[in-house]
């Protein structure tokens, strides 16, 4: 046992000598360079600012884009108001993996925590239809909403059971997930 802690204590002084100043007058005043000096800048400005966009004015090229507008949800799926059955929605209970069920084919839906625009990552493998451009979803409430890869809003769903997700696409086709 004494024999290992000669060998660590040698380790240490090894690697520890490697760690001293080997280099001919480094930190030596003499062959350290001179401060640079500060520079005259030219003189300061000043001015009214212009006014900001109005909506009778667009913005101008290379200012921010505007943010995506909400596909409007066609009459046959769900409405915003949620259900009188749904249930509370917790963010960190829908993430992992989910089948989905929509429009009578299956397919897999995977929704993760990380941040993207104003929801988290999500996306699916399988799924064909409005489901296949999802690349985001969202809590709001009771509701759960799908988002596309552009933030537009692609299906809305409400938690009827433990494991299990109903609502539908914006073009009308129901859904649901279940693990």
């Amino acid at each position: 046992m004494q024999l290992r802690y000669v060998a660590t204590i040698a380790a240490i002084g090894l690697s520890l000598a490697g760690c001293q100043r080997t280099t001919e007058g480094f930190g030596d005043s003499s062959s350290s360079l001179a401060p640079l000096q500060a520079q005259p800048v030219g003189g300061v400005q000043s001015g009214a600012l212009p006014p900001p966009a109005s909506p009778q004015m667009p913005p101008q090229p290379g200012q921010f884009p505007n943010a995506p507008q909400t596909a409007a949800l066609t009459p046959g799926a769900a409405s915003a108001v949620p259900p009188a059955a749904a249930q509370d929605v917790k963010k960190e209970g829908m993430v992992g993996s989910w089948r989905v069920s929509n429009g009578g084919s299956n397919c897999d839906m995977f929704l993760t925590l990380t941040n993207l625009g104003s929801g988290s990552r999500g996306g699916t493998r399988g799924c064909s239809g409005t489901l296949s451009t999802m690349g985001s979803w969202e809590v709001s409430g009771r509701q759960v909403s799908l988002k596309d890869r552009n933030g537009n809003v692609i299906g809305t769903l409400y938690k009827t059971a433990d494991s299990r997700y109903e609502g539908s696409t914006s073009d009308g086709q129901t859904v649901s997930l279940s693990r």
